[in-house]
C-alpha cells in the first residue's frame, strides 16, 4: 500500500486548519489502513525552532504508523494559465505519496503553468489543488473534485463557497478560476481568466 500524506499550513510557527486535516488523516487511515484508533495530529507535531518564522508547509507522511514529519519552505508558484486534460480513469481519493498519475497529467500542460483535469466531462482539479470558479456574483467549486480538500471543505463550512456540478461546456459562463489548498485560501488563491484556459 502506498504512504498517504497530509500538507498543514504553517505560518510563523503556527499550524492551519488543523481539526479537518485531522478529519481527513483520520478518516484515510481507517478507510485506506483499516485502523480503528485515532491519532491528534495536534499532540504529535512539534513546530521546530528553525519554522517559527516564515510560511512552511507541513508534512505528514504515514502509512500504518506515521513515518516522517517534516517542515519545508515554501513559495508560491505563479500561476496565469490552465491546460484542460482529460484523464477519465484517474482516481486520487486519498493523498498518496506517489503522485505519478498526476506528474504524468502535468507534464501534458505544454506551455501553460498548471492543469484542469477533466474527468469524464466533469471539471475536478488543478494539479495541487481544488477549483474555484466565479459567475460575476458567487464563487462555485464543482461537485466531483478527486480529492475533498481541507480548505475546500472549511470554505463550504463558511458558506464562502457553493457546490455545483460543472462540465468542461460551462466554462463559458464564469469569469474567472481560483486555485485553492492547504497553503492557497480565498485571499491568497492564484486567479486565472476563464480565456487563459486552453
Amino acid at each position: 500500500m502506498s504512504q498517504l500524506f497530509e500538507t498543514i499550513k504553517c505560518k510563523d510557527g503556527k499550524l492551519f486548519n488543523l481539526n479537518r486535516h485531522n478529519l481527513r488523516f483520520n478518516k484515510a487511515r481507517k478507510e485506506y489502513f483499516g485502523l480503528s484508533d485515532e491519532i491528534n495530529l495536534e499532540e504529535i507535531i512539534e513546530v521546530p525552532e528553525n519554522a517559527s518564522n516564515g510560511l512552511f508547509r507541513c508534512r505528514v507522511i504515514y502509512s500504518k504508523t506515521v513515518d516522517k514529519i517534516e517542515f519545508i519552505p515554501h513559495q508560491f508558484r505563479k500561476i496565469k494559465s490552465l491546460k484542460l486534460i482529460e484523464a477519465n480513469d484517474i482516481g486520487y481519493q486519498f493523498k498518496y505519496s506517489d503522485r505519478n498519475i498526476l506528474n504524468e497529467l502535468f507534464e501534458k500542460r505544454s506551455d501553460s503553468d498548471d492543469i484542469l483535469i477533466v474527468k469524464n466531462g466533469c471539471i475536478t482539479d488543478s494539479f495541487t489543488a481544488n477549483l474555484l470558479f466565479f459567475d460575476g456574483k458567487k464563487w462555485w467549486t464543482p461537485d466531483t473534485p478527486l480529492l475533498y480538500g481541507t480548505q475546500r471543505a472549511k470554505l463550504i463550512d463558511e458558506e464562502k463557497i457553493s457546490v455545483c456540478r460543472i462540465i468542461s461546456d460551462d466554462l463559458s459562463k464564469y469569469k474567472k478560476v481560483g486555485l485553492i489548498n492547504a497553503m492557497w485560501d480565498l485571499g491568497e488563491m492564484p486567479l486565472i481568466s476563464i480565456e487563459n484556459i486552453q
